[in-house]
């Protein structure tokens, strides 16, 4: 008898994430339950035992303290078994020297999905790309679960990893301070203060000499990150 598939939606930006229940690396998890609270980096890779993916682990891995800093938790996810997670993660550890990284311990989960069940969730397995494998995909959550960003790679590129905690930075930020960050925005620039009710973004408008605003025209206004 053939298979049948579930398929799903594509989550887009503002859906519930969808929830699941997972083997990992870490013990078994539940989403979004265990992270109430948290913001969530969820992200997939192709395959164990390649070099673009072993190069990523390393990275997310040496970043992981600046993510919790920020109060942001990391999940990876390929379709391989978690004998074999188990198996690279120590490789990674023991063998891999990369960029200036080496005795990199993974310790944030690795989901098992031979099933393919959360990866179909959330859109992770493009028939384009491949039917037997993840893209590079990467999920940010926000402490109430919602999708407030989605990002794909191909196959053959790896992620800027410096983005990925960019758009952290600049989502708090504006969650914070009912604000819109510019083209390129790094902590500490000028910030937009959105114009009364746009996109829902804002909050009262201060309009003293004290609240370092200046504008460019009527519809661009800014102002100094006094925090």
């Amino acid at each position: 008898m053939e298979e049948v598939r579930e398929f799903y939606r594509m989550p887009l930006i503002g859906d519930d994430a969808p929830s699941f229940t997972a083997t990992t690396t870490q013990g078994e998890i539940n989403f979004p339950e265990d992270y109430k609270g948290k913001w969530v980096i969820l992200f997939s890779h192709p395959a164990d035992f390649t070099p673009v993916c072993t190069s990523e682990f390393m990275t997310f891995a040496r970043m992981q303290p600046e993510f919790k800093a920020m109060n942001t938790e990391l999940i990876g996810l390929s379709v391989d078994s978690l004998y074999a997670h188990i198996a690279w993660l120590r490789t990674i550890q023991e063998k891999i020297e990369w960029n200036g990284m080496k005795n990199m311990e993974v310790t944030f989960p690795l989901i098992e999905d031979i099933s393919m069940n959360v990866a179909n969730k959330f859109g992770m397995i493009q028939p384009n790309q491949s039917n037997t494998q993840a893209v590079r995909a990467v999920f940010v959550m926000d402490p109430d679960s919602k999708i407030r960003t989605i990002l794909y790679y191909p196959l053959s590129t790896g992620r800027n990893f410096d983005e990925i905690k960019r758009i952290i930075q600049a989502l708090q930020k504006a969650d914070s301070e009912g604000v819109a960050t510019p083209a390129d925005w790094r902590p500490g620039d000028d910030l937009i203060v959105p114009p009364a009710g746009s996109c829902g973004l804002a909050k009262e408008r201060m309009e003293t000499e004290e609240d370092d605003s200046y504008c460019l025209d009527w519809f661009m206004c800014l102002r100094k990150d006094n925090k």
